[in-house]
């Protein structure tokens, strides 16, 4: 089940295109002094748990490969979300961790590349 899991999520991001609505360096609309440290945008055209598109955030490696995931906690908010990550680099994913772990956020990552070796 796990597999075809990871199977529908390489699926997911090549029948969608990718919007970054915020790009790396630029501050939360709401939240002024959180600053997104990689791309975030999302797929256009899906839907998500807060009825909104699958969030995304997008490295800067040229092969877009999407995985890792993170489920987030944000207690700002009062909701839990799926996020993607798509062409991260290992520091970039470090920048998200420090991103979704901090302000009254927490999230979980989870790697396929620790499962498949």
């Amino acid at each position: 089940m796990e597999a075809e899991f990871w199977e529908y999520m390489e699926k997911l991001v090549p029948f969608t295109s990718i919007t970054i609505d915020r790009p790396k360096g630029l501050s939360h609309p709401r939240y002024p002094d959180i600053v997104y440290p990689v791309n975030y945008g999302y797929l256009k055209g899906t839907r998500s748990s807060d009825n909104s598109e699958i969030d995304v955030w997008i490295g800067s490696n040229s092969k877009k490969e999407n995985n890792v995931f993170l489920a987030t906690i944000d207690l700002n908010k009062m909701d839990s979300e799926i996020k993607l990550v798509i062409g991260c680099s290992d520091k970039e994913i470090s920048l998200i961790q420090d991103f979704h772990n901090s302000n009254g956020m927490r999230a979980i990552f989870v790697d396929h590349k620790e499962k498949s070796e």
